[in-house]
């Protein structure tokens, strides 16, 4: 796990590389995998050339094939608007569907007992070995806030809040990290200040 510190180390979830993929192939643009580029075709219901909101979330599905919820498709796609027209064009599509791989697949290893979700114990084996420093209470806040709304008395999280989470808690904890300059673990901070700090920072 990356080097520890009061809050953790560096961020441990998958960073989008450049764009590009494999070489093109039929009538896929330069530098867009032509898998992603036949899947965009059929994202893009309305034939726009880009992809919204509303659109992401009809393409992704959590293992237990609920859809992807509305604040994490927003957040993906502000992530890759580069135009910040709230939607994305091949470009954007085609990196944001290798950050999702990198992430399923980062779910699928802290999924220890491969049930599609993760439980509490997952989720604090997952802080932690992404190098953050969190008490299991704050971890119990997170899945209380964020776990599918069901009966069990083991709520968990599915894909798409993981994603939510991690992003959010990655963003939040560099805001800090800017105030934190001795690396203390506390800083001392204006109400104004936390508030900029944290609405600078929502994605």
């Amino acid at each position: 796990p990356p080097p520890g510190g009061p809050y953790g180390g560096p961020y441990g979830g998958p960073q989008p590389g450049p764009y590009g993929g494999a070489a093109p192939g039929g009538n896929a643009p330069p530098g867009v995998d032509p898998e992603a580029f036949s899947w965009f075709q059929t994202v893009d219901a309305d034939h726009s050339g880009f992809i919204s909101v509303k659109e992401l979330k009809q393409a992704l599905v959590n293992n237990n094939w609920s859809s992807f919820n509305d604040e994490t498709c927003l957040l993906m796609i502000n992530m890759f608007d580069k135009t910040r027209s709230g939607r994305i064009d091949v470009y954007g599509f085609s990196a944001l569907l290798r950050f999702i791989q990198q992430w399923r697949s980062l779910f699928q290893q802290y999924d220890r007992d491969q049930s599609g979700s993760i439980s509490f114990s997952e989720l604090q084996q997952a802080f932690s070995q992404m190098g953050y420093n969190l008490s299991p209470q704050f971890s119990q806040l997170l899945l209380a806030r964020y776990a599918q709304r069901s009966p069990s008395p083991n709520p968990s999280i599915q894909l798409d809040r993981f994603i939510h989470i991690c992003m959010q808690l990655q963003s939040l904890t560099d805001a800090f990290r800017e105030k934190d300059t001795a690396l203390a673990g506390n800083v001392r901070l204006s109400y104004e200040d936390f508030l900029t700090m944290v609405v600078t920072r929502m994605l």
